[in-house]
């Protein structure tokens, strides 16, 4: 039946409340004397509606996938290639994740970076990348939504939107505590708490999150032991629920965070000439750095947000207010090592970055919730942002610029029963972005002005402003009580950017101009063998006009934005769910996402090192052309594998829970070379436990990584051949007690 029919979101809104409240650790049910798979409910379309139902592909994340991906520590970068067709990198640490969907993404490591994928968390965009690695705990689910999502979540979403929901408060008591302990000092608690202050009025729930990881590498050029590697991070969120009438409810939200650690792991001449994967001068353990105090990093940030919401009957208001600030820095020896260790360095490099960030949300949205066939919403969005980005080179010295981001939308989407199987959809969003760059103080003092290599340079303030109408266009046929097909053509853009990392070597501000997406979407959603198998089945081709790219490295390690004239990419994602016994349970996933540049005239340089071998041809200059070359940083293909076996016992259950994730082919740089693709690259964790349901409580043994595979996960093209690895191997133990 359609998704759209009234007495469904009766139905879905009763169930979005009893999934709210639960604290889900399977995805299966017992109904009726029938194992099957339990309806997943989303909100990817601004409104609850089940998983099977809504035209568009998405995957979610919760449970013991989630539990088994972020109890030993990690953090947000853990997700890359757990969903089919999500990826996730970063070249600083743990405080600024760059994702993909579909290939497409933003490898630019810049502060002031835009990126195609937008994370909203808890309704609420988090636009910078700092804001963007808000540490997950106390999570609900996560939905990664492909494809463009202009029409409902604005600009910046031209390949997805991740997005996170977390726990909220209800008028019963519960809670838990998560307590694990592993190698590499590993510790993580987190913990959460809530209840009714007033009964059915007003309801609270706490969560926090403490997380340690000692120093476990050594810096051999300095002698010191156990020198970098760790972090510790800490984390609070806060709600208040108020209903003083069945008509209306206020939901108060405050989060705030404090991360100080390590920031990325750069590992000099790592890379032999010629040849792919890593030499022998790599080693897990140790580095030989004699610039950057050891990459030290840190964030500090919070954030309040208020959701209102009115319900009328056949109409439904929502408001949200959020405010959202960061303040972070790192610092790192860029080039990876001294010229004293393995392989040549021809000049020290070091580089710390700071960050004062704000961000101001507000939305306005009016739901219908009528008996007829035709449903809708619409609502305006407005966002107000500034950024200042100090940079401290080690040679030119400081430079601060500021940006300022000015947005504003109306939207509006509609649906309509053509019959009780057949439903289409019709969304149009217009936005207007604005954003400027002013230069504020550069450093008088820096070295290079000393000595006259450099001068102070003078730099008139940017101002670029666009506005674009989006719109998509969507059906949904049910074919059976329990399968569905549906299409989907999209129209997205990402806006205008403006990039002013090279002002710090006295380099000009660079400017893209807005890039626009058209895809198209083909899918099937199924559930299969009397519900124990969900199948969701999808393909995709879309098409980037003036697609923005970012220009990293070279003999100046500059930073630049381009647009090329288009790219394209074309692929499918499988989803699998299967419950194959009541105690053995299995999820699968394939994402394939094949990319292509196409511009006969763009080109950039290659590394500056010179130690790269380039297969791409050459112009006059030198410069590497890229016509036909794959997106950078996309993997071609992702793949996910989890199987859940258990044991019953009178008690509860013995079980035994192992994950896996792929990640194929993949171009690090937007030129290619012999050195800097990887392929092949996988993860894999164990959990066996043991869980007492008469108590309420869960012991288990972990272990991420447990191959202890050394991935590639990025490089830095400027001076030597610098690259940056995954994280090692841990094992521990995690206990947790359910109240």
């Amino acid at each position: 039946m359609s998704s759209q029919h009234p007495a469904k979101h009766r139905f879905i809104r009763a169930a979005l409340g009893a999934a709210i409240a639960a604290s889900f650790s399977a995805t299966a049910v017992q109904a009726q004397d029938e194992f099957i798979l339990e309806e997943v409910i989303i909100t990817a379309q601004k409104r609850p509606q089940g998983l099977q139902e809504v035209p568009i592909s998405v995957a979610t994340l919760s449970g013991d996938r989630m539990d088994a991906i972020f109890n030993d520590g990690s953090d947000i970068l853990a997700l890359a290639a757990r969903v089919p067709g999500l990826y996730a990198e970063s070249s600083n640490g743990r405080a600024s994740p760059r994702f993909y969907i579909r290939g497409l993404g933003n490898v630019d490591f810049d502060l002031a970076a835009s990126q195609p994928v937008s994370v909203v968390m808890d309704d609420v965009v988090m636009e910078n990348v700092v804001l963007k690695s808000f540490p997950l705990f106390d999570v609900r689910q996560v939905e990664v939504v492909r494809g463009p999502q202009g029409t409902l979540f604005g600009r910046n979403t031209t390949a997805g939107v991740v997005k996170f929901d977390t726990r909220r408060p209800t008028f019963e008591n519960e809670g838990f505590v998560n307590l694990t302990a592993g190698t590499l000092g590993t510790r993580n608690l987190e913990a959460a708490y809530g209840g009714a202050l007033v009964e059915d009025k007003l309801a609270a729930r706490v969560s926090v999150l403490s997380q340690q990881r000692s120093d476990w590498i050594d810096n051999e050029f300095t002698g010191e032991d156990e020198a970098m590697g760790g972090f510790t991070e800490n984390a609070i969120r806060g709600q208040l629920l108020w209903t003083p009438t069945d008509d209306f409810s206020a939901l108060l939200t405050h989060q705030d965070r404090d991360l100080n650690g390590t920031s990325s792991i750069f590992r000099a001449n790592v890379f032999t000439t010629g040849e792919s994967g890593l030499n022998d001068n790599f080693d897990r353990d140790v580095v030989a750095y004699d610039d950057g105090d050891n990459n030290p990093q840190g964030v500090d940030g919070s954030g309040s947000t208020l959701k209102l919401d009115w319900d009328f009957g056949e109409t439904a208001l929502t408001m949200i207010t959020s405010y959202q600030r960061a303040e972070s820095f790192s610092k790192g020896d860029i080039d990876g090592g001294n010229p004293s260790g393995p392989g040549f360095i021809p000049f020290q490099a070091v580089t710390e970055d700071q960050a004062k960030v704000w961000q101001f949300t507000q939305e306005l949205r009016i739901t219908s919730d009528y008996e007829g066939p035709f449903n809708w919403q619409a609502g305006g969005f407005y966002y107000d942002s500034s950024l200042d980005v100090t940079t401290i080179d080690g040679f030119f010295g400081q430079t601060t610029v500021t940006h300022d981001n000015t947005t504003w939308a109306l939207f509006g989407q509609g649906t309509y029963d053509v019959t009780d199987d057949w439903d289409v959809s019709l969304g149009l969003r217009y936005t207007y972005d604005e954003k400027t760059l002013e230069v504020g103080e550069q450093n008088v003092d820096g070295f290079a002005l000393v000595i006259n290599a450099a001068s102070i340079q003078t730099y008139e303030p940017v101002e670029v402003d666009d506005g674009r109408m989006g719109w998509e266009l969507s059906t949904n046929y049910q074919v059976t009580d329990h399968s569905s097909l549906f299409g989907r053509i999209a129209n997205g853009f990402r806006a205008q950017s403006i990039q002013a990392r090279d002002v710090a070597f006295e380099g000009n501000p660079s400017v893209a101009d807005a890039e626009t997406i058209t895809s198209f979407e083909l899918g099937y959603k199924a559930d299969l063998l009397e519900r124990r198998m969900r199948l969701n089945v999808g393909t995709f081709y879309y098409q980037v006009n003036d697609i923005q790219l970012s220009a990293i490295g070279g003999a100046n390690n500059g930073n630049s934005l381009l647009n090329a004239d288009k790219g394209v990419g074309y692929g499918f994602e499988v989803d699998l769910e299967y419950a194959v016994t009541d105690n053995f349970f299995a999820t699968a996933g394939v994402g394939y996402a094949k990319t292509e540049l196409q511009d006969k005239n763009l080109a950039t340089a290659p590394c500056g090192s010179g130690q790269c071998t380039v297969l791409d041809p050459l112009d006059g200059n030198g410069n590497a052309l890229l016509d036909g070359n794959p997106f950078q940083a996309a993997p071609e293909l992702t793949a996910n594998l989890t199987l859940r076996y258990a044991v019953p016992v009178s008690s509860g259950e013995f079980y035994g829970f192992t994950d896996w994730a792929y990640q194929g082919e993949t171009n690090l740089a937007l030129y290619e070379s012999e050195e800097f693709q990887t392929d092949g690259q996988f993860e894999g964790g164990m959990r066996l436990g043991y869980i007492n349901d008469n108590h309420g409580y869960e012991v288990a043994l972990y272990g991420r990584n447990i191959t202890d595979e050394e991935n590639v996960k990025g490089f830095i093209d400027f001076n030597n051949n610098t690259g940056f690895v995954n994280e090692p191997r841990t094992f521990g133990v995690d206990f947790r007690m359910d109240f």
